[in-house]
């Protein structure tokens, strides 16, 4: 079960990553244009935010799961763990965690506003924020 989640989780890692990317760039693009909020900005912002939550999933699953997560720090504890295994048990976890929040923050605070300056500009905010965290803290030497 493990080797599924983590194949999952490493797979889904793609869709998440175009997704936030594409949503910050289209909120940039459209905030510095200035150019009208329609239905497919709040399909790409919904999905964006879909998708991240569902990763979060996947991984608190995982974490729980896998030797390098919990129980690597239970067993060890904080001194015990080298720079990348302390990156897979907290760092990696603890930032996911950050960027899914500051994507669910930017998503409801744009639902308040009632024009699309605002809308897009809490989005771009909030949306680039979870994208820079998110490339702060993949395990770049798993990926490829």
């Amino acid at each position: 079960m493990y080797s599924t989640l983590q194949m999952i989780h490493s797979y889904w890692a793609y869709l998440v990553l175009t997704m936030i990317i594409i949503a910050s760039f289209n909120t940039i693009a459209k905030y510095v244009g200035g150019k009208e909020f329609h239905a497919i900005d709040f399909r790409i912002a919904l999905f964006t935010l879909i998708v991240s939550h569902i990763q979060l999933l996947i991984g608190l699953g995982l974490y729980f799961l896998s030797p390098n997560g919990f129980k690597n720090i239970s067993a060890n504890g904080m001194g015990g763990l080298d720079s990348f295994a302390r990156l897979l048990a907290v760092e990696h976890p603890f930032v996911g965690i950050l960027a899914v929040a500051f994507i669910t923050i930017g998503y409801s605070k744009h639902k308040k506003k009632l024009t699309s300056k605002p809308k897009f500009k809490i989005l771009s905010i909030f949306y680039t924020l979870g994208l820079l965290l998110v490339l702060s803290r993949i395990p770049w030497s798993n990926w490829f």
